[in-house]
């Protein structure tokens, strides 16, 4: 038996490959099986199931490529009422993978179909447990994704995902080892930890949700609070995977079209797509398409991407670096971004170099900053999250998250210069690049955002819990 973590940074995102005596099976694939399928082939595997542990909200799922290529059969959980051939199993229900065995825990509460698959080695021990959205390492799903379809309240789903865990996830062995779909930085939880494995036992002791003697209530309160709106292209990847989608090779066919200069700028202009500026943000500043907005693939690209264009069916242009094109379109093709239209041949400098038009962002490095910081008079606007803001930011600086940007453009000022820094300039750059192509230019962004401006002497916030300032 072999088990292997297929994980994915960017959407912290965690499929699994599993194998025995010849037969394999998938969990929570993604979008690209081109990986699946060579790992059974390398092996000498035939993939005999597609197990998914809910309809995904966050990415789109390589369920039904996958079970075409393969003849693999789909497994979800009992409720899903998927709008292709699959098995809806029941609770407890069995299937072998070579001398294995898996076998289906319905675990609703993040989604109601939410199910948990348990793994029994060959002597028929429980092994492991591919947790989904259910049980995450320090956290657990969110209960607010699903209220809609499944017409209750996120509070009824939260007492339902309690129940899940107590009277069938924690009632497992300590031993038992757990895979969850997602690791920090995923929009599916709130308090993820950075490791992507671990322990019944473990997470008894150190997840918070999986206190002992905690009570339904506690817990509905504790996982419910705090929760931020879902990136607006959720339920448009739900959809995806209930009804399933394009095929990626087709995809990939129609935005992998290369357009010189002219036939670029013609696309730009006759059609209503967003131009989607790839390269880091230190080369993006020094030099960009006029009304392109930057979203560098180095970092959490795709869910960016997801946050701030909300139409999975808007058009798009690409500029990327020269040799990444490929990978900027089966990224956003992960998240259901499906039309790009084709990118610039040569990327940017084949703009610059033709002679054409083209903008810079003023960005100023942080002993620049300083120098020209009054605290008094320098509006300065923060966009990054809410809790990176609590726990400590520049005196009177002004919060406004990237991920509500568009929602707060009016809070932007016209008649007055500012300044915009995030965490470490790569948030910035992607505000700033939206805001200069919607007028603003009435700003200067932060080279290296409040990590650097810890080592000045700008006066920041220094706050301290509750109990350490009475003591204190």
């Amino acid at each position: 038996m072999k088990i292997e973590q297929i994980y994915t940074g960017c959407l912290a995102q965690g499929a699994y490959y599993i194998t025995s005596k010849g037969e394999a099976a998938i969990v929570d694939p993604l979008r690209e099986i081109k990986p699946y399928l060579e790992r059974a082939k390398k092996d000498g595997v035939k993939i005999k199931y597609i197990f998914e542990t809910h309809f995904h909200a966050d990415f789109v799922s390589g369920h039904v490529d996958l079970a075409k290529a393969t003849g693999a059969k789909i497994i979800y959980g009992p409720t899903a009422q998927p709008e292709f051939e699959c098995i809806v199993a029941k609770d407890g229900e069995e299937f072998k993978v070579g001398d294995i065995t898996i076998k289906v825990l319905h675990t609703p509460g993040h989604t109601m179909e939410s199910s948990s698959f348990l793994l029994k080695d060959e002597k028929g021990k429980d092994t492991a447990l591919f947790s989904g959205d259910t049980l995450f390492i320090g956290d657990v799903g969110r209960p607010d994704l699903a209220q809609k379809a499944a017409h209750m309240t996120q509070e009824q789903l939260a007492a339902t995902l309690f129940h899940s865990l107590r009277d069938k996830v924690m009632t497992l062995a300590d031993d038992v080892i757990v895979y969850p779909a997602h690791g920090a930085g995923s929009a599916c939880g709130k308090n993820m930890s950075k490791e992507t494995i671990s322990t019944i036992g473990a997470q008894k002791k150190t997840n918070y949700a999986l206190r002992e003697n905690m009570t339904e209530a506690e817990f509905v309160k504790e996982v419910t609070d705090g929760l931020l709106p879902p990136p607006s292209y959720f339920p448009m990847n739900v959809a995806m995977n209930k009804s399933g989608y394009e095929n990626i090779d087709v995809v990939m066919e129609r935005g992998l079209r290369e357009f010189n200069v002219e036939e670029f700028e013609a696309a730009a202009n006759e059609t209503d797509a967003v131009m989607l500026d790839t390269r880091v943000d230190n080369v993006f500043a020094k030099g960009f398409i006029p009304n392109s907005i930057n979203i560098s693939l180095d970092g959490q690209f795709a869910p960016w991407v997801g946050a701030l264009i909300p139409d999975v069916n808007q058009q798009l242009l690409i500029i990327a670096e020269p040799g990444r094109e490929e990978e900027t379109i089966m990224r956003l093709a992960r998240v259901g971004y499906d039309k790009v239209i084709g990118y610039l041949k040569g990327g940017f400098d084949s703009w610059k170099n033709s002679g054409k038009e083209f903008d810079t962002i003023n960005r100023i490095s942080v002993s620049e900053f300083e120098k020209i910081f009054d605290k008094n008079r320098t509006l300065v606007i923060d966009v990054r999250k809410p809790g990176e803001y609590d726990a400590a930011h520049i005196e009177g600086a002004k919060n406004i998250p990237l991920d509500y940007l568009n929602e707060s453009l009016a809070e932007f000022p016209k008649d007055k210069d500012f300044i915009i820094h995030c965490g470490g300039g790569y948030r910035s750059m992607t505000a700033a690049s939206i805001l200069k192509s919607r007028g603003w230019s009435n700003f200067s962004e932060v080279e290296g955002g409040f990590d650097k401006i810890k080592e000045t002497g700008i006066p920041r916030t220094d706050f301290v819990c509750a109990s350490t300032a009475q003591k204190n």
